[in-house]
């Protein structure tokens, strides 16, 4: 079924002329149908029908030759003058070979240039401002066509950079949380590899794809958030709920760690009583996760990578969800607080 849709669509123009000018042609037989039935003699009426027949085929020439050559290399280029002689000229013959047609090999009697001027000048007229609309309008929507495809090429390669961005920065992190349980001699750290061992799984050969399914995505959060349990221990007081009612949905992928990753990063260290507060839920099409920390506004507590991930995570929000999504950041009274919601995807 999909290989028959690309074929339509590889000769849907083709189809659409072959249509429009079967149409066409069919006219003089129809009105030769309609002559018949007032009496006209039939012999009259299969020579009207020729010539139009014959009439037919040039104008099928005056819309092409306008349409491939003439409107392109004239018109366009502004050679008003010369795209107007040229079609005159195109007129002109047209005339002496439907005055030769008539004449010699359909009635065979005399017919002035006048006559062929008054019934073919508006058919040729017709056919000429057809074939500009035609050719501009067309030309027109290929040219917007193509500047859509660069936008999207140019998107991809955009959204390519940004989540090549996001791996290294987490993984960064989650080796320096192996160094610290392999500091502190911890028997978790057995543990601690094989859930790394799952995340860089999901990273390597999971992520590749433009969306993957939300249960998936939540998995992973549980994963590192689990990661960061084993690390902080009791140090660190953390509310999780991530409750999924619908987790067949789609989404991009590695979208929502890098909240959770500032989250541990700047609501732990030099904090009070640090506290992180993830919640999750998937409701009606929508998605709403918010987490929140305890945060100490002090810049000895941030580096020169410090925001990477969230500002990639804004710019691919605008990109991907545009006026699907709404994303809200707050710090007040100590707490760093971020909302997001989304409209998502089955």
């Amino acid at each position: 079924m999909q290989l028959q849709l690309k074929s339509f669509k590889k000769y849907q123009a083709t189809i659409i002329h072959l249509l429009v000018w079967g149409f066409v042609f069919s006219l003089p037989y129809i009105f030769s149908l309609q002559w018949e039935g007032d009496s006209v003699p039939t012999e009259f009426a299969r020579k009207i029908l020729v010539l139009n027949i014959i009439m037919n085929l040039f104008w099928a020439a005056t819309f092409y030759s306008n349409t491939q050559f003439l409107v392109p290399r004239l018109l366009y280029r502004r050679n008003i003058l010369v795209f107007l002689a040229v079609n005159l000229g195109l007129l002109a013959v047209i005339l002496l070979i439907n005055r030769f047609v008539f004449e010699t090999l359909v009635f065979k009697y005399p017919y002035s240039i006048n006559k062929a001027l008054l019934h073919n000048a508006l058919p040729f007229l017709f056919f000429v401002l057809m074939a500009v609309a035609f050719k501009t309008v067309s030309d027109r929507l290929q040219l917007e066509r193509k500047a859509k495809e660069r936008e999207s090429e140019n998107l991809k390669t955009e959204l390519a950079f940004l989540r090549s961005q996001i791996s290294p920065h987490f993984l960064f992190n989650v080796l320096n949380n192996m160094v610290a349980l392999v500091r502190m001699k911890s028997d978790k750290l057995e543990p601690t590899i094989l859930k790394l061992s799952s995340l860089m799984q999901y990273m390597l050969y999971e992520t590749d794809d433009e969306k993957v399914l939300l249960k998936s995505e939540v998995d992973y959060l549980r994963t590192y958030i689990d990661l960061q349990k084993l690390r902080f221990g009791d140090r660190l007081d953390m509310d999780v709920d991530l409750n999924l009612k619908e987790d067949w949905h789609a989404i991009e992928p590695m979208l929502l760690i890098p909240f959770v990753e500032n989250a541990f990063k700047h609501g732990t260290g030099m904090v009070e009583a640090p506290t992180i507060a993830i919640s999750l839920k998937a409701v009606n099409d929508e998605l709403l996760f918010t987490v929140r920390n305890k945060y100490v506004d002090n810049d000895q507590a941030k580096d020169k990578i410090s925001g990477i991930g969230l500002a990639n995570v804004k710019r691919r929000l605008e990109l991907l969800y545009g006026a699907n999504h709404g994303l809200d950041i707050d710090k007040s009274d100590g707490w760093y607080s971020v909302t997001l919601k989304l409209k998502l995807e089955s």
